[in-house]
């Protein structure tokens, strides 16, 4: 990073004039990229929860003072992905997302400014919120029809969970059949899962006289035992579970969080006694440093406490981001921290070349893990820490999970200790140039699809959890198959039945694993079309954008046909489309492709480029012949919406919902929110003093609703 662009880095974003914010927006949004690559595409993170975070809110700053800076490709519109499973699949029929964080005072106050503003309420209205301990354990969902237990299953990706039915019956404090004459007929609890320290300690003493796997603390012992594929391990292992919210419901008859809570535990499921309402952003911080004052005294193991709009017409209003309800947010803990020595740097290749140095560490016991790595993020991350190999360093887990070096102990350095220089080629067999891209911030191997490393990492990305997620196939065994020639492309993973017996010949292997990983693959013939997008590993495309483009093109048949074409428009009008030409004006194809949500014409000219190389689309072709490719279903809102697929802009004061909460709801319909008024707009909702696109509407004919009449319109 060169010392300007040091200097803006460092800069209050009040301070930044329009061309650096969008210099720094630019900055932000390539290292953020770069981060979620590494995290759902390598299961390789570099940074903390913090420090991810602190990227997100400072690029989020940017956007609300710079709105211009926000593209369609912006990270602030990604979501995250999808966790490996041994069982049954179980689609959450009302999505079970994660949660936003906050990690200071300013953020909590920050938070409830925003809900303030999204329900258009004037700064001093009372905002009352239910606080509850964050448990650190494993978010589940129980389904209960006729009050009885039918369905449990893991939040997964939010969408799909893993089926743990059979083992959820043996949990002690989880009811088999809910009490009370009230019980709708279908009611879907959300909770967590978890173990009691003592109850951990309890088992890894078990664990260590039978010469058993000890677990490294409560969350993973709690993950593990209710994952088990024989329930009757889980059935002796001492697993609890906390009700903290419901998903679908027949009927609900509250209209508050806490009483909601309060039904569910007049019908026997346990909610922690600790919950509690606060209508004041002193209440709430109060109540976090009291919960954070008691968390070691505490039986089982908290990272925060979650804040939720009470009012459930509130929540409703708010709906979802991408990533998280509106309605809520979790407040973490500051992060663990230990002292270590850092025995050396080494270098990882990922899947679209990106090389990242990793810190190799004594290993110490930091909030109950051992951690022997962590992540150096890049070059200027290395050289800003002066980090060298010998050196003392501080490190942190921060959110409790990810390891992350704080900085040098320079008392401590050792005599002659040099600055560690990033490596000038790749680490693979071909030693291959390394270029820098995206402002610096990414250091890549030029060797592409050449480079050994990204061969191998592509295909374990194509297995990995969130996108075709095949049991037993991990990345140890892509990594031996592809050295022993068994898999060069993703179809040849559908071939590889045709190596049945030098699967099963070899060591640690046999016949009985080797039908298991062959069925594995076999399920999996039939995928939908956003993991299948996803799991082709496009530069910039992750699970947010691969929906998009699902839903844009419903089927694998059109949208490679579109893909195609837009590439050759590309190429056949190779400009900036930002400077020279509009996207439209490149070609349909390619203008449709950018004008997909969350897409572009950076993503969308990466995607160009991804298709422009035949060895890519011929191993598409290949794999289609492969495969099922399930066209794109959408939501069950959607599905019966009159606007799904319509394209709408709003416009002038509207008087019953903010312009955010318009915007939101239509999305959430299926509806496309554009800004400006074109032959392709459906839909133009004018409030008052509307002004030039209610008129270019009129001359175009487009349909102009008033604000009651679009209520009606999408039944609300």
């Amino acid at each position: 990073m060169s010392r300007r662009a040091r200097l803006i880095a460092e800069s209050p974003v009040s301070d930044l004039t329009k061309k650096q914010a969008a210099a720094e927006h630019q900055r932000l949004a390539a290292e953020i990229t770069q981060h979620d690559r590494l995290y759902h595409e390598q299961d390789a993170p570099e940074i903390s929860d913090a420090a991810y975070d602190a990227l997100r809110r400072r690029l989020l700053a940017i956007e609300e003072a710079f709105p211009e800076t926000r593209q369609l490709d912006s990270p602030s519109l990604r979501v995250a992905p999808t966790p490996q499973t041994a069982f049954g699949k179980v689609t959450h029929r009302v999505p079970m997302l994660s949660l936003d964080n906050a990690f200071s005072e300013d953020d909590v106050a920050e938070f409830l400014d925003r809900v303030r503003r999204f329900l258009g309420l004037a700064a001093g209205d009372e905002v009352t919120l239910d606080c509850e301990p964050k448990i650190d354990g494993l978010s589940c969902s129980l389904r209960y029809e006729n009050g009885a237990l039918v369905q449990a299953a893991t939040r997964g990706d939010g969408i799909t969970g893993e089926d743990v039915t059979a083992n959820f019956r043996t949990i002690a404090s989880v009811p088999h059949t809910l009490g009370g004459r009230d019980v709708p007929d279908i009611v879907e609890v959300r909770g967590e899962v978890y173990m009691t320290r003592a109850d951990f300690i309890a088992l890894n003493e078990r664990q260590k006289a039978d010469d058993d796997k000890i677990f490294a603390n409560p969350r993973n012992a709690a993950a593990g035992s209710l994952r088990q594929l024989d329930p009757a391990i889980t059935a002796r292992r001492p697993l609890s579970f906390f009700a903290y919210a419901w998903g679908e419901l027949s009927e609900r008859r509250w209209k508050s969080q806490s009483d909601g809570l309060a039904a569910l535990r007049k019908w026997g499921l346990p909610v922690n006694p600790l919950i509690r309402r606060c209508s004041t952003l002193e209440e709430v911080l109060g109540y976090w440093r009291e919960i954070r004052d008691k968390r070691a005294a505490l039986p089982y193991d908290i990272d925060g406490v979650v804040y939720k709009v009470d009012r459930i017409d509130w929540q409703e209003r708010l709906g979802f981001v991408s990533r998280a309800p509106r309605w809520a947010t979790a407040h973490k803990f500051p992060a663990e921290q230990a002292r270590t020595r850092l025995k050396g740097i080494a270098i990882q290749v990922g899947r679209t070349g990106a090389l990242t140095p990793v810190a190799e560490l004594e290993p110490v016991n930091v909030g109950g893990v051992m951690v022997a790595r962590a992540t150096l993020h890049n070059a200027d991350e290395v050289a800003r820490l002066d980090v060298r190999p010998g050196d003392m360093v501080n490190i942190q887990r921060a959110g409790d999970v990810i390891p992350q070096v704080l900085g040098v102990v320079l008392d401590e350095r050792p005599k002659g200790a040099r600055a560690w220089h990033f490596p000038t080629t790749c680490p693979c067999e071909l030693k291959t140039a390394v270029v820098s891209e995206e402002g610096g911030v990414v250091r890549r191997c030029s060797g592409g699809l050449e480079c050994p490393f990204q061969q191998v990492e592509r295909l374990r990305y194509f297995v990995a959890r969130h996108t075709f997620d095949i049991e037993g196939l991990g990345g140890t065994h892509i990594e031996n198959f592809w050295r022993d020639g068994l898999l060069r492309s993703p179809a040849d993973i559908f071939r590889l039945h045709n190596h049945r017996k030098a699967i099963a010949g070899r060591e640690g292997w046999g016949e009985q694993s080797t039908s298991k990983l062959l069925a594995a693959i076999e399920a999996r013939r039939q995928i939908s079309l956003e993991r299948f997008i996803n799991a082709l590993g496009m530069p910039m495309i992750g699970e947010a954008t691969a929906r998009a483009l699902a839903k844009e093109y419903g089927n694998a048949e059109d949208w490679l046909a579109a893909m195609l074409e837009a590439s050759h428009e590309r190429r056949r009008n190779d400009v900036d489309t930002r400077k020279e030409k509009a996207a439209a004006d490149v070609g349909p194809a390619y203008g449709r492709l950018c004008n997909v949500p969350d897409i572009g014409v950076t993503t969308a000219d990466k995607v160009a480029a991804f298709f422009a190389e035949s060895h890519n689309v011929h191993a598409i072709r290949d794999l289609l012949k492969q495969l099922e490719v399930e066209p794109f279903k959408l939501s069950a809102a959607a599905a019966t919406s009159k606007v799904a697929g319509k394209t709408v802009v709003f416009t002038g004061t509207l008087e019953k919902m903010t312009r955010s909460e318009a915007k939101a709801r239509a999305e959430s319909l299926g509806a496309k929110v554009a800004g400006s008024v074109s032959a392709r707009t459906d839909y133009v909702v004018v409030g008052a003093d509307a002004g030039s696109k209610a008129k270019k509407a009129a001359e175009l004919g487009v349909a102009i609703l008033t604000e009651d009449e679009w209520l009606e319109l999408i039944g609300s």
